[in-house]
């Protein structure tokens, strides 16, 4: 299974991104069209996602599993920020900021992780995707409430009077939220016209994309002055204790296989668009140069690669000893 992983055409356009970037070609995807995929993207996951919902209803496997992401995304940065801090050397203020990262989730990490579970027969639950937009903001609240603990809160975030609307209306939350929210409601037959468009082309565009974000990061991961060797280590160690602990609560509440991977791929990603664009405003101090090094540099070349298969290994490791 997690040889099959490895060959899925998700992943094999991600390498062949890096590999020209490393080879320095000229490679390139315009911005415009980078961005415009992954608005589709997210339309795309939210109204599959509602879609699959509606049709199955609101049953307790969506409620645990909403329980576990909320709980895994409040937690996680905790012991992040306690690594960062101890084995990265970072600071107070960079270590929160990481660890954010690191307690929330990536949207394209997730959408090829879903497509790589399908193509080997674990196929996660349509309603993951109502996991993956709660999972996005708790993290965010935990590290600020990490970074700014001793100080006078109250006055630290009213100075940033943007802060929670950044959080909670962030670009990427709206169209998610919003998208699986019309999925919610236009149903099967709502979703058949269009099906054609967000559907049928989701697999190639994702491939794109991919290619894009191999680019991205492989020229990111060139730029060594951001990441030093124990914070790249703390990249991939990271990821592969989250996902682990991700598979574990999943499969221990009772989820499906597919759907217990499916969690551990969101607990083991690090977000590298949300996020960055709140700690821009709430944590200007902070180094964005660590922060999206190790989340995009370091961390989602990994999960791309490795860490999907292994977190599908493990989840249905576990959940076959149950």
């Amino acid at each position: 299974m997690a040889i099959d992983a490895l060959f899925q055409p998700v992943v094999l356009f991600f390498l062949l991104g890096a590999l020209a970037a490393f080879a320095r070609s000229d490679l390139a995807v315009p911005e415009a069209v980078a961005k415009t995929i992954a608005l589709y993207l997210m339309m795309s996951i939210g109204l599959r996602g509602g879609g699959e919902v509606a049709h199955s209803g609101l049953t307790s496997a969506m409620l645990i599993a909403g329980g576990c992401g909320l709980a895994l995304s409040f937690l996680l940065p905790l012991p992040a920020f306690w690594a960062l801090q101890k084995l990265g050397r970072l600071d107070r203020t960079n270590a929160a900021a990481v660890a954010a990262h690191y307690g929330s989730v990536s949207v394209v990490t997730f959408a090829a992780g879903s497509e790589v579970l399908r193509a080997v027969g674990m196929a996660p639950a349509g309603f993951m995707v109502a996991v993956l937009a709660l999972m996005e903001t708790p993290a965010v609240l935990t590290g600020l409430l990490l970074a700014k603990r001793g100080q006078a809160e109250g006055d630290a975030l009213a100075a940033r009077g943007g802060l929670w609307h950044e959080t909670f209306f962030n670009g990427s939350v709206v169209l998610l939220v919003g998208s699986f929210i019309i999925g919610v409601i236009a149903g099967e037959k709502g979703f058949a016209p269009i099906a054609p468009v967000f559907d049928t082309l989701f697999k190639g565009m994702l491939c794109l994309f991919l290619l894009d974000m191999g680019l991205v990061a492989a020229r990111r991961l060139m730029d060594r002055r951001a990441l030093t060797l124990r914070t790249a280590a703390l990249g991939i160690a990271l990821p592969v204790t989250n996902g682990t602990l991700g598979a574990a609560l999943g499969v221990f509440a009772g989820l499906d296989a597919g759907s217990a991977a499916a969690l551990a791929i969101l607990a083991g990603s690090a977000s590298y668009i949300a996020v960055p664009a709140v700690m821009r405003l709430a944590l200007p101090e902070a180094n964005p140069g660590l922060y999206l090094g190790m989340s995009l540099a370091v961390t989602f070349p990994f999960n791309l690669t490795l860490g999907i298969p292994y977190y599908a290994w493990v989840a249905s490791h576990l959940h076959g000893m149950i």
